[in-house]
Protein backbone atom coordinates (compact mmCIF):
# COMPACT_ATOMS: atom_id res chain seq x y z
CA UNK A 1 0.00 0.00 0.00
CA UNK A 2 0.98 3.64 -0.39
CA UNK A 3 3.00 4.75 2.61
CA UNK A 4 2.65 8.54 2.51
CA UNK A 5 1.50 11.74 0.82
CA UNK A 6 2.13 15.47 0.72
CA UNK A 7 0.46 18.18 2.74
CA UNK A 8 0.64 21.80 3.87
CA UNK A 9 0.92 22.98 7.45
CA UNK A 10 -1.99 25.26 8.36
CA UNK A 11 -1.05 25.99 11.96
CA UNK A 12 -1.65 24.80 15.52
CA UNK A 13 -4.65 24.85 17.85
CA UNK A 14 -6.09 22.77 20.67
CA UNK A 15 -8.79 20.12 21.01
CA UNK A 16 -10.68 19.09 24.10
CA UNK A 17 -10.98 15.41 25.01
CA UNK A 18 -14.02 13.72 26.49
CA UNK A 19 -12.39 14.00 29.92
CA UNK A 20 -12.18 17.78 29.59
CA UNK A 21 -8.44 17.96 28.98
CA UNK A 22 -7.07 19.90 26.02
CA UNK A 23 -4.30 18.64 23.78
CA UNK A 24 -2.15 20.62 21.30
CA UNK A 25 -2.72 19.64 17.67
CA UNK A 26 -1.40 20.63 14.26
CA UNK A 27 -3.70 21.02 11.24
CA UNK A 28 -2.50 19.80 7.85
CA UNK A 29 -4.13 20.24 4.47
CA UNK A 30 -3.27 16.81 3.14
CA UNK A 31 -3.95 16.23 -0.55
CA UNK A 32 -5.57 15.55 -2.80
CA UNK A 33 -2.36 14.41 -4.51
CA UNK A 34 -2.23 13.35 -8.17
CA UNK A 35 -0.22 10.37 -9.38
CA UNK A 36 2.26 11.88 -11.83
CA UNK A 37 4.43 8.81 -12.48
CA UNK A 38 4.57 5.11 -11.58
CA UNK A 39 7.98 3.54 -10.99
CA UNK A 40 8.29 -0.27 -11.35
CA UNK A 41 10.94 -2.81 -10.44
CA UNK A 42 11.19 -4.00 -14.02
CA UNK A 43 11.76 -0.59 -15.60
CA UNK A 44 13.23 1.57 -12.82
CA UNK A 45 14.62 -0.92 -10.31
CA UNK A 46 12.22 -0.06 -7.47
CA UNK A 47 8.52 0.33 -6.73
CA UNK A 48 7.21 3.86 -6.10
CA UNK A 49 4.69 6.46 -7.17
CA UNK A 50 5.40 10.10 -7.87
CA UNK A 51 2.79 12.36 -6.27
CA UNK A 52 2.14 15.98 -7.17
CA UNK A 53 0.63 18.54 -4.80
CA UNK A 54 -0.29 22.21 -5.20
CA UNK A 55 -1.30 23.99 -8.38
CA UNK A 56 1.26 25.74 -10.56
CA UNK A 57 0.91 27.99 -13.58
CA UNK A 58 1.87 26.29 -16.82
CA UNK A 59 3.99 29.22 -18.00
CA UNK A 60 6.21 28.77 -14.93
CA UNK A 61 7.07 25.18 -15.95
CA UNK A 62 9.86 24.17 -18.27
CA UNK A 63 9.04 22.36 -21.50
CA UNK A 64 10.08 18.93 -20.11
CA UNK A 65 7.95 19.54 -17.01
CA UNK A 66 4.91 20.45 -19.10
CA UNK A 67 5.34 17.25 -21.10
CA UNK A 68 5.74 15.21 -17.91
CA UNK A 69 2.46 16.49 -16.44
CA UNK A 70 0.65 16.28 -19.78
CA UNK A 71 1.59 12.61 -20.09
CA UNK A 72 0.01 11.95 -16.71
CA UNK A 73 -3.10 13.93 -17.66
CA UNK A 74 -2.85 16.30 -14.68
CA UNK A 75 -2.41 20.03 -14.28
CA UNK A 76 1.12 21.27 -13.41
CA UNK A 77 1.99 20.68 -9.77
CA UNK A 78 4.19 22.80 -7.57
CA UNK A 79 5.63 19.96 -5.47
CA UNK A 80 6.50 16.44 -6.67
CA UNK A 81 7.75 13.71 -4.32
CA UNK A 82 8.12 9.93 -4.62
CA UNK A 83 6.69 7.48 -2.07
CA UNK A 84 7.34 3.72 -1.97
CA UNK A 85 4.51 1.28 -2.71
CA UNK A 86 4.02 -2.46 -2.87
CA UNK A 87 4.37 -4.20 -6.25
CA UNK A 88 0.75 -5.36 -6.03
CA UNK A 89 -0.58 -1.81 -5.76
CA UNK A 90 -2.21 -0.61 -8.95
CA UNK A 91 -1.86 3.13 -9.35
CA UNK A 92 -2.65 4.73 -12.68
CA UNK A 93 -1.49 8.08 -13.99
CA UNK A 94 -3.87 10.81 -12.89
CA UNK A 95 -5.31 8.92 -9.90
CA UNK A 96 -6.09 11.02 -6.83
CA UNK A 97 -4.78 10.10 -3.40
CA UNK A 98 -6.88 11.61 -0.63
CA UNK A 99 -6.57 12.08 3.10
CA UNK A 100 -8.66 8.97 3.83
CA UNK A 101 -5.41 7.06 3.28
CA UNK A 102 -4.93 7.63 7.03
CA UNK A 103 -7.17 6.69 9.96
CA UNK A 104 -7.79 8.06 13.44
CA UNK A 105 -5.39 6.60 15.99
CA UNK A 106 -2.79 5.74 13.38
CA UNK A 107 0.86 6.73 13.92
CA UNK A 108 2.74 8.76 11.31
CA UNK A 109 6.14 10.35 10.71
CA UNK A 110 6.11 13.94 9.45
CA UNK A 111 9.08 15.47 7.60
CA UNK A 112 9.54 19.17 6.87
CA UNK A 113 12.03 22.03 6.72
CA UNK A 114 12.42 23.89 10.00
CA UNK A 115 12.23 27.66 10.33
CA UNK A 116 15.41 29.49 9.38
CA UNK A 117 16.96 31.37 12.31
CA UNK A 118 19.91 32.90 10.51
CA UNK A 119 23.29 33.21 12.25
CA UNK A 120 23.12 32.18 15.89
CA UNK A 121 25.59 31.89 18.74
CA UNK A 122 26.35 28.81 20.81
CA UNK A 123 23.80 29.75 23.47
CA UNK A 124 20.86 29.70 21.11
CA UNK A 125 22.17 27.12 18.66
CA UNK A 126 23.61 24.53 21.07
CA UNK A 127 22.19 25.57 24.48
CA UNK A 128 25.58 26.37 26.03
CA UNK A 129 25.49 27.51 29.65
CA UNK A 130 27.97 30.36 29.35
CA UNK A 131 30.01 32.00 32.08
CA UNK A 132 29.16 33.91 35.26
CA UNK A 133 26.61 36.69 35.01
CA UNK A 134 28.40 39.11 37.33
CA UNK A 135 29.65 42.46 36.10
CA UNK A 136 33.24 41.61 36.91
CA UNK A 137 33.27 38.61 34.58
CA UNK A 138 34.36 39.14 31.00
CA UNK A 139 33.08 35.71 29.95
CA UNK A 140 29.30 35.64 29.45
CA UNK A 141 28.05 34.24 26.13
CA UNK A 142 31.26 33.22 24.40
CA UNK A 143 31.95 29.58 23.44
CA UNK A 144 35.20 29.35 25.37
CA UNK A 145 38.23 27.28 24.43
CA UNK A 146 37.86 25.39 21.15
CA UNK A 147 41.06 23.38 20.82
CA UNK A 148 44.12 21.82 22.41
CA UNK A 149 47.68 23.02 22.87
CA UNK A 150 50.71 21.83 20.90
CA UNK A 151 49.28 18.34 20.62
CA UNK A 152 47.33 17.87 18.34
CA UNK A 153 47.49 21.60 17.43
CA UNK A 154 44.19 21.62 15.60
CA UNK A 155 40.42 21.93 16.05
CA UNK A 156 38.55 18.67 15.47
CA UNK A 157 35.73 18.55 12.94
CA UNK A 158 32.19 18.66 14.28
CA UNK A 159 32.92 21.07 17.12
CA UNK A 160 29.81 22.97 18.19
CA UNK A 161 30.31 26.61 17.28
CA UNK A 162 28.28 29.64 16.18
CA UNK A 163 26.80 29.40 12.70
CA UNK A 164 23.69 29.05 10.57
CA UNK A 165 20.70 27.73 12.53
CA UNK A 166 17.51 26.17 11.20
CA UNK A 167 16.35 25.67 7.60
CA UNK A 168 17.16 21.96 7.88
CA UNK A 169 15.10 18.90 7.02
CA UNK A 170 13.74 17.31 10.21
CA UNK A 171 11.49 14.29 10.77
CA UNK A 172 9.25 14.00 13.83
CA UNK A 173 8.38 10.36 14.43
CA UNK A 174 5.48 8.42 15.91
CA UNK A 175 2.83 11.15 16.01
CA UNK A 176 -0.81 10.24 16.63
CA UNK A 177 -3.61 11.16 14.24
CA UNK A 178 -6.48 12.68 16.24
CA UNK A 179 -8.97 13.49 13.47
CA UNK A 180 -9.42 12.98 9.73
CA UNK A 181 -11.75 15.29 7.77
CA UNK A 182 -12.15 13.84 4.27
CA UNK A 183 -14.46 16.63 3.07
CA UNK A 184 -11.99 19.42 3.86
CA UNK A 185 -8.83 17.34 3.27
CA UNK A 186 -7.74 18.01 6.84
CA UNK A 187 -5.47 15.87 8.98
CA UNK A 188 -5.28 16.72 12.69
CA UNK A 189 -2.11 15.44 14.37
CA UNK A 190 -1.32 15.59 18.06
CA UNK A 191 1.76 17.66 18.88
CA UNK A 192 3.93 19.90 16.76
CA UNK A 193 5.65 19.24 13.46
CA UNK A 194 8.66 20.94 11.87
CA UNK A 195 8.28 23.97 9.62
CA UNK A 196 6.47 27.28 9.47
CA UNK A 197 2.81 27.83 8.68
CA UNK A 198 2.26 27.23 4.98
CA UNK A 199 5.25 24.92 4.68
CA UNK A 200 5.10 21.67 2.70
CA UNK A 201 5.47 18.45 4.68
CA UNK A 202 5.60 14.74 3.95
CA UNK A 203 3.26 12.53 6.01
CA UNK A 204 4.35 8.88 6.05
CA UNK A 205 3.33 5.72 7.84
CA UNK A 206 5.25 5.47 11.12
CA UNK A 207 8.39 3.35 11.04
CA UNK A 208 8.27 2.65 14.78
CA UNK A 209 4.51 2.21 15.02
CA UNK A 210 2.42 2.64 18.13
CA UNK A 211 4.33 2.30 21.40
Amino acid sequence: MLKGMLGKKLGMTRLFTEQGHWIPVTLLETGPCSVVQRKTELRDGYEAVQLGFGERREKCCTKPERGHFKKAGVTPKRHVVEFPVDPADEFKLGDLVRVDLFAVGERVDVSGVTKGRGFAGVHRRHKFGGGPGGHGSNFHRRPGSIGQSADPSKVFKGLRMPGHMGAARVTTQNLEIVKVDAEKNLLVIRGCIPGATGGIVEVKKSVKGAK
